[in-house]
């Protein structure tokens, strides 16, 4: 199927109900809205797996549910460094951040892109870099735990941000790191006490919220 086949299908899935929806649940894009749930989006990627070209077509609609569902379809192995830095800069809802993320988390420079991305101040582009650590912890079960560990100074020096999806993000990211293994549940538990000690709302919350979880 072409994209244009494709987005044509899209389009008829619009659904003002649901972009309502997603619109109080803080999914804003700047670009055209259709309001198509995931499952739905994950159901149609399901003949395009690994179809790059339509990737890249899908993602240059200026759609968002095309975008989401390009991440769906896109060949990890053909995913460029230079790709991942374009499509970082056009995410603009968390959504669509999350989506591509998950898509980064099966690239070999994963890691190296999460902790560039952790120092940059656009709020979409530094939740890309924690959804992507929280991506791997997740995804990438054959990862050393050397890995995880250098992303802590990261994820302590941003908990001070106080914008609500990166402040979420840097907690998942701590959460899932934590919840991979017994050495790293010690290492993540005892730096949520260290980042409860910073003077900054956002840091208290992040850390409560971590150690809730896992000291459960």
């Amino acid at each position: 199927m072409s994209a244009n086949a494709l987005i044509s299908q899209l389009r008829s899935l619009r659904n003002e109900a649901n972009i309502a929806s997603q619109l109080r649940f803080g999914i804003t894009p700047r670009t055209e809205q259709l309001g198509i749930p995931v499952p739905a989006l994950r159901e149609l990627a399901r003949e395009h797996r690994r179809d790059h070209s339509l990737a890249l077509d899908l993602w240059a609609s200026d759609i968002n549910e095309a975008r989401i569902l390009a991440t769906f379809v896109a060949d990890p192995a053909r995913l460029t460094r230079d790709q991942s830095e374009r499509w970082v800069r056009e995410c603009d809802n968390w959504a669509l951040t999350d989506a591509f993320a998950f898509l980064v988390d099966r690239t070999p420079f994963a890691a190296t892109k999460a902790l560039l991305w952790s120092t940059r101040q656009g709020e979409f582009m530094k939740r890309a870099a924690f959804s992507t650590m929280a991506g791997l912890a997740v995804h990438q079960k054959d990862l050393p735990d050397d890995v995880f560990l250098t992303f802590f100074p990261a994820i302590t020096r941003e908990s001070i941000d106080d914008r609500n999806f990166v402040k979420k993000s840097v907690n998942w990211a701590l959460r899932q790191i934590g919840k991979r293994n017994p050495r790293l549940r010690k290492a993540a538990i005892a730096e949520a006490k260290a980042i409860a000690k910073i003077d900054s709302p956002a840091a208290r919350w992040i850390a409560k919220d971590a150690l809730r979880e896992l000291k459960k």
